[in-house]
């Protein structure tokens, strides 16, 4: 699923235009990419977690799923 397509749907769902939708998902993946850079975790609630490794990648880690290791 494209950006253009999860704004349609978040749009359709809450209410929003499909602009204000578009600015709300941006404002959302900023939010989670300033919480890795700054080495916390970044939560997407029913979904998962996103978490900053050690080796500077980014890991995710679906909700209701063990972590190996």
């Amino acid at each position: 699923m494209k950006k253009p397509d999860i704004a349609k749907h978040l749009a359709r769902e809450s209410g929003v235009t499909e602009a204000e939708a578009a600015d709300r998902l941006d404002q959302v993946v900023h939010d989670i990419l300033a919480n890795l850079r700054s080495g916390k975790s970044a939560s997407l609630p029913g979904l998962g977690k996103f978490q900053p490794a050690e080796d500077g990648k980014v890991k995710f880690r679906r909700q209701g799923t063990r972590q190996r290791g």
